[in-house]
């Protein structure tokens, strides 16, 4: 079974939990949106959103390059918090695992992604962004495709 998520164009809805230090979890909602161009160019949107509580939305707008049959790839990423993004990505047979970092940024911010595929059509999501060697925040979501 191949991958659906990333490799093939497609919009998925993500439903999970996310955690702040110090903080109770709180639900997160989201929408991710695949698409695909020439010569092998991606792009992906990600916003996520805190129903019913006070916390602003994240948006994520990825753009990179992944050469059929390859397994590692590249990105550079626009995120609403961190800012300007650049990260790579490994593909397994069973999981996707990206990994990105801020530019020019004092704090070192960072984080990561793991999408374990469930089925065709799920994903299970455990991810984490860090400022420094310290943990700020987590995430554990399913994502469903909606349609491709």
């Amino acid at each position: 079974m191949a991958h659906t998520f990333l490799l093939e164009q497609g919009r998925w809805r993500l439903e999970g939990n996310w955690l702040e230090r110090h903080n109770l979890p709180i639900a997160v909602t989201g929408r991710t949106i695949v698409a695909w161009g020439q010569d092998n160019w991606y792009s992906m949107v990600t916003k996520l959103t805190f129903p019913n509580t006070e916390r602003d939305d994240i948006t994520f707008q990825y753009r990179g390059r992944l050469d059929s049959g390859e397994r590692q790839y590249t990105f550079v990423l626009q995120h609403s918090e961190l800012g300007r993004v650049e990260g790579e990505g490994w593909i397994t047979p069973e999981s996707i695992v990206q990994r990105y970092w801020t530019l020019n940024d004092k704090q070192r911010r960072s984080g990561f992604e793991t999408l374990h595929r469930l089925d065709e059509q799920k994903y299970y999501l455990s991810s984490g962004m860090m400022a420094g060697l310290h943990l700020t925040s987590a995430m554990d979501a399913t994502l469903v495709l909606q349609y491709s």
